[in-house]
């Protein structure tokens, strides 16, 4: 569709091949508005032009101008068209084409509620395309069709041929079952759609060929949410349980064409028959009541009808058993779901997705048009996205040039349908600037024309003679009524006495017929009276009937709503079954994974244990080893500072028991022994000086009652500054008892400072009494006592020479300080026998 405002030039057309090609006839049709007074947004400028204006409340261009856009078609037909005119040139071309044995596509396309099923379908007293292309097909192979199944379809979309025989037994086969799935022509014409295809018009191809059979099959499928499911499948009905229908998948054949694989194909002789068949599917298409319309189509559906042509024999009775001459047409009708926006429709949960899924059908539709007109317009070689969608897949032959393509765009003029009737018009612009390649025509086979009626009889034998000549040869024969002589008597009295027996006899037998018509005019009175009583009776009977059938209809409507909420409960029931088995499902896996990794923790558990056990074993054996090690060592250190002990014990001892001197003097080093003889030298003190008193350091805590803790083992020192605590208990191992006497303790602990003198601590703290009624000291200070020598010479040697000791060692310690602030250790390996070393460890002088 091209519209009439100007466009950007294109590059030129590279067209391929010598093939000749046709465009996609794309045709428009407005249907009319439902009410008078409504808005209108769409008029027919004429018979190939409508114009679409925006509507009031609708936004204005950039201009501030509303916008009128113009689009051409191949013809239009306004709202007053018929089906009949519609028909004629559309459809009767395609029809015509196909019992030609070319194929052919029709669809219709446009917005919910435009009028596409009822151009398709029709209504009561107007039928539409279909019925119509049907009453056009069986006019014009009516008296030249095949009987039934000679003509067999298979699995693979072609035909086989079976002789008259096996035709034959297969229909006595078939009219043996309960329950045959094929119509018969004898069955009556159901009332619900016997207005749809009563076509007054008679319409017949032209030229068809005398000297073929011919078969009709018929299909009927829907695409929903991208589905392909057969709507002539016969589903066994179980009330228990019944099985939703099966999906059906796209196969292609030998000579790649795309057809459904499994579908039902139902033989007809008559388009009765084959209306019927299309009205028992139509039944179970899925539509739904949407905001926009009231029967909305929700899926798209395909009606196939397919022509089967076969030539006769060279006798001219029978069928070629010859597959290869079999030619197979096929017209597909298609009535395409309406696009639609869902913001208007107001869909929700199953109308939303089938809106969406019907969108994308459409939206891959137009893609595939897309890539076509470009592929052709700018030779390029873009891959056209068939398989994107099933509705494109199925039809992907007919766009390769196997066969003629026609389009009808419904549109409704009414101004809420603007934006959509606009995205419409888009589309077809794009779909009639495609074009498709013509199909070739197919040669039958070069047997001689006209060998069905060569061998019949030209006239008709053994007729039965009329009753007339019946009656005739009754009556007496006439006499000769040539008069040869002008004096012949006899001639004409035997021809009046012939007549005069003629004449009385014909007065017998109209005598005996009028008695004989007035006892049947008498009977047949008898019979219309008893006729008329029996009507009577016969009525009286149908109206009970009508009101027992009234009755049941609406016990069959209650059961019907009854079944269907039934229906509508079982389907939440087998879904939340379906949920519930998936839950199942997976708790199952998730439960046996859960075993299977508390198998794997409890066999990592089992070895971590033996692995543990073995290290807990050995590990065992090597702390008892270590142990009895360290006991050893321990109990050798003990024995070495027991010995310490005792050798401390014994200086003691010897310091105690040693006789005092006059000057207690430490001469235990050479340098002392020459300082001791220069002091000598020197004058002496002047002899009035007073004698140097002992100062007592006054304790800065010398307020309260304190426990005075000095150990037994302490060394009384020469220093001149002496802690002194009044009014304190001296004891030599703490205890309760002083403690409850007390507020304040003070511990005296002696020990070895780094430069060899003896470092005195003085540990203050406070007591407590605790909540058990005893007491705790806690440390607060520490006072220390130290004595340095000016000159840094710390330790003397004596100047007696010392026993040799046990051990080999050549001198000893003499002095006081010195044995009292040295300890010695017997350790293993020393060199002075068990090994000296100092007790005390040495610390860092403070500055």
């Amino acid at each position: 569709m091209k519209p009439a405002r100007a466009k950007t030039p294109r590059k030129p057309i590279v067209k391929k091949g010598s093939q000749t090609k046709d465009p996609v006839g794309v045709y428009c049709r407005v249907r009319p508005l439902s009410f008078h007074d409504q808005e209108c947004c769409i008029e027919v400028i004429n018979n190939a032009t409508v114009q679409l204006h925006t509507p009031e409340g609708y936004r204005l261009n950039r201009n501030g101008d509303y916008k009128e856009t113009q689009y051409s078609f191949k013809q239009v037909f306004g709202t007053h068209t018929t089906q009949k005119e519609l028909f004629d040139v559309v459809a009767h071309p395609l029809v015509d084409d196909l019992i030609h044995g070319k194929n052919g596509l029709l669809f219709t396309y446009g917005v919910t509620g435009s009028g596409k099923t009822h151009t398709m379908t029709g209504s009561p007293g107007e039928g539409g395309l279909l019925p119509r292309c049907l009453d056009m097909i069986f006019n014009s192979i009516g008296s030249f069709q095949a009987k039934r199944y000679v003509f067999k379809s298979n699995d693979r979309n072609s035909m086989d041929i079976q002789c008259e025989v096996d035709a034959l037994l297969e229909r006595q086969k078939r009219e043996a079952m309960p329950n045959p799935k094929t119509p018969s022509s004898k069955r009556q014409v159901d009332p619900e759609f016997a207005d749809m295809i009563t076509v007054k018009e008679f319409c017949k191809a032209e030229e068809v060929d005398e000297d073929s059979v011919y078969g009709v099959f018929v299909s009927y499928i829907e695409i929903y949410n991208n589905y392909i499911y057969d709507l002539l499948e016969e589903v066994p009905f179980d009330p228990i349980k019944p099985k939703p229908p099966q999906s059906k998948l796209l196969r292609e054949d030998k000579n790649h064409n795309m057809y459904v694989a499994g579908c039902t194909e139902v033989e007809v002789k008559s388009t009765d028959e084959a209306f019927e068949v299309f009205w028992r599917g139509q039944k179970k298409r899925r539509i739904a009541n949407t905001h926009l319309n009231r029967e909305s189509s929700r899926s798209h559906s395909v009606f196939n009808i397919k022509l089967v042509q076969a030539p006769l024999d060279a006798d001219g009775d029978n069928v070629l058993q010859e597959k290869e001459q079999i030619t197979i047409s096929q017209l597909s009708l298609v009535d395409l779901a309406g696009s639609e926006r869902t913001n208007r429709t107001r869909a929700e949960g199953n109308r939303l997705r089938e809106a969406g899924n019907i969108n994308q059908s459409l939206m891959t539709l137009r893609t595939c048009m897309d890539v076509l007109r470009e592929n052709q317009m700018y030779g390029t070689n873009k891959m056209v996205p068939y398989r994107d969608s099933k509705l494109t897949h199925l039809f992907k032959n007919y766009f390769d040039g196997e066969g003629k393509v026609r389009m009808i765009v419904c549109v409704n003029p009414k101004a809420e349908d603007y934006e959509e009737s606009l995205q419409v018009m888009r589309f077809a612009e794009v779909t009639q600037e495609v074009e498709v390649a013509r199909p070739i025509d197919k040669v039958i086979c070069g047997l001689t024309p006209g060998r069905r009626y060569r061998n019949q009889p030209r006239g008709p034998v053994g007729d039965e003679p009329l009753v007339t000549d019946v009656v005739l040869q009754s009556f007496p024969p006439l006499p000769s009524c040539e008069i040869l002589d002008i004096n012949d008597e006899q001639t004409l009295p035997r021809l009046i006495e012939a007549l005069e027996k003629r004449h009385l006899l014909r007065q017998i037998m109209i005598d005996e017929f009028n008695k004989q018509s007035n006892t049947f005019k008498a009977l047949l009175q008898e019979f219309d009276n008893a006729v008329l009583s029996k009507e009577n009776y016969m009525q009286g009977k149908l109206n009970e009937k009508e009101k027992m059938i009234s009755g049941q209809k609406l016990e069959i409507e209650r059961l019907e709503k009854k079944n269907k909420t039934l229906e509508y409960k079982i389907e939440i029931l087998e879904k939340t079954t379906t949920i519930y088995e998936e839950d199942k499902r997976n708790l199952q896996q998730e439960l046996e994974t859960q075993n299977q990794k508390l198998q794997r923790q409890f066999s990592d558990k089992r070895r971590l244990e033996a692995r543990l056990q073995g290290m807990v074993t050995e590990t065992t054996m090597k702390w008892e080893k270590e142990c009895e090690r360290r006991v050893a060592a321990k109990q050798l250190e003990m024995q070495n500072k027991l010995w310490v002990k005792d050798e401390k014990l014994k200086q003691l001892k010897a310091i105690v028991t040693e006789p005092k001197i006059e000057k207690p003097e430490r001469p235990s080093r050479e340098r002392d022994r020459e300082k001791v003889t220069l002091r000598s030298v020197s004058p002496s003190p002047v002899p009035n000086a007073p004698p140097i008193r002992l100062r007592h350091r006054r304790s800065r805590s010398a307020g309260d009652r304190w426990v005075d803790h000095k150990p037994a083992s302490n060394v009384q020192t020469e220093t001149v500054m002496q802690p002194h605590v009044p009014h304190a208990i001296t004891v030599s191992v703490a205890n309760e008892k002083a403690l409850a006497k007390c507020e304040k303790y003070m511990l005296t602990h002696q020990e070895l400072a780094s430069d060899g003198e003896i470092e005195t601590k003085l540990i203050k703290g406070d007591v407590y009494k605790t909540r058990g009624g005893g007491q705790s000291v806690q440390f607060t200070d520490i006072e220390t006592l130290k004595q340095e020598s000016p000159n840094g010479s710390r330790k003397r040697r004596s100047s007696t020479v010392a026993p040799a000791q046990p051990d080999g060692a050549e001198s000893e310690w003499t002095d006081v300080e010195t044995r009292c602030s040295v300890a010695v250790e017997m350790r293993a390996g020393s060199q002075l026998g068990p090994g000296y070393q100092h007790h005390a460890q040495p610390k860092r002088k403070k500055p």
